[in-house]
This record gives structure tokens, C-alpha cells and sequence, in this order.
């Protein structure tokens, strides 16, 4: 049994207990009390030096990073991954797109328009990092214009990469009517069997913490 390292507000995590979730894996969520320190804490640094989750435990092997999970995943599975090693050069490009461009921002965004005190709060912080956001979401929504998926002809570990903050419902600039392309591909993953949003998904949430 699969053991995903988790907290419901982490977006990273979510990509992972998405792909465990619609590749039909065996899996359990573990919770980590990211807001009180635990990532900080010498127990969990044993288990990943980077201080991060998620964390994944298949009996011996562990891994960190999501994307390292998703490709570990859909190998183990053979699901998600692309039908040839042309479309899986392209899951890859999209994966890596998402990590610099999408997800390495829009959680910095969540994170100061959500989760920090509002006195430390940076307005220019934020509006740097919404105009980046959206400069990405730009290049989705063209590039989904005219494809159903991101890479190849059916989803892949890279539609589950890039989609992971978008489902989150806390405010950080991104509105899903803004993006037709975008909103159409989102309602698509959602139909998917397994499918769960990620407070439905991963323990914790900021209703928790309330």
C-alpha cells in the first residue's frame, strides 16, 4: 500500500494524490501538520532532507517531488505516461512547463493572498507573480484551443501536473471564465472516474483551521 505524505492546502500534493487517485493505485494519505511546523521538525526532515511534502512510501522506495511521484505512478501503472516515447517527451515538456511556469507560481500567489498574514502581504509581490501566472495560463489556453489534452490524444500525468492548483477554490487571481480552453479541459479531468477534489482528497483544509 502506497503511502502519500500530505496536507489538503498543498498543491503539490494534490498532483500526486491525483494521479494515485485516477490510475486506480492502492493508496493511503498520511497527514503532515505543514501550518504547526512538522516539515521543519527533525522526524520528518529523516524522511525528506528538503523539508517538503508530499512524500511518497511504496514499501521501501521513497520519493519526493511531484513530478518524480506522477512519473513513478503512471510507470508503475502503465497509465497517464503517453502511448509513445514522442508523446512521453511531450508529457515531460508540459510537466516541466507546469513546474517552472504554473504551479512554481501559482502557489507563491495562493500562499501570500491566502495563508500569510495579512499585514505581510505584498502587493507587488503579488501582482509580479499574477502577471506571470496568467502569461502561463495564456499559453494553455492557446495551446488547448485546438487540443483536448495537453500531450498526445488522452490525459496524461501532464494535465495532472498543470491542473493542480486550479481546482483550488481560494482566490488567487485565476477565474475559470476568464479561460474558455482551460474551463472545458478542467470539467474534463472532473468527469473522470475517481476524480476528487483536493479537501475531498487530502486531509486538512483551512475550514480545519478555522
Amino acid at each position: 500500500m502506497i503511502k502519500l505524505h500530505c496536507f489538503g492546502e498543498s498543491g503539490n500534493a494534490y498532483k500526486a494524490a491525483l494521479t494515485l487517485a485516477l490510475s486506480e493505485s492502492e493508496w493511503v494519505p498520511v497527514y503532515v501538520d505543514f501550518f504547526n511546523g512538522e516539515t521543519r521538525g527533525e522526524p520528518f526532515r529523516a524522511l525528506n532532507v528538503m523539508g517538503e511534502v508530499p512524500v511518497m512510501e511504496d514499501g521501501d522506495l521513497i520519493l519526493t517531488q511531484s513530478g518524480v511521484m506522477q512519473d513513478y505512478i503512471s510507470s508503475k501503472t502503465g497509465k497517464l505516461g503517453g502511448k509513445s516515447a514522442a508523446e512521453r517527451r511531450e508529457v515531460l515538456r508540459w510537466m516541466f512547463f507546469d513546474n517552472h511556469k504554473v504551479s512554481g507560481v501559482a502557489g507563491q500567489l495562493r500562499f501570500q493572498m491566502n495563508f500569510l498574514p495579512e499585514a505581510k502581504r505584498n502587493a507587488d509581490v503579488i501582482a509580479f507573480l499574477s502577471a506571470r501566472l496568467h502569461g502561463a495560463l495564456k499559453i494553455m489556453e492557446t495551446h488547448l484551443a485546438d487540443h483536448d489534452w495537453l500531450a498526445g490524444d488522452e490525459m496524461t500525468i501532464a494535465d495532472l501536473a498543470c491542473c493542480g492548483y486550479l481546482f483550488y477554490p481560494e482566490p488567487f487571481t485565476f477565474d475559470r471564465a476568464d479561460y474558455p480552453h482551460i474551463d472545458r479541459w478542467l470539467d474534463q479531468i472532473a468527469a473522470q472516474p475517481h476524480f476528487a477534489l483536493p479537501y475531498d482528497l487530502m486531509p486538512g483544509s483551512p475550514a480545519d483551521r478555522a
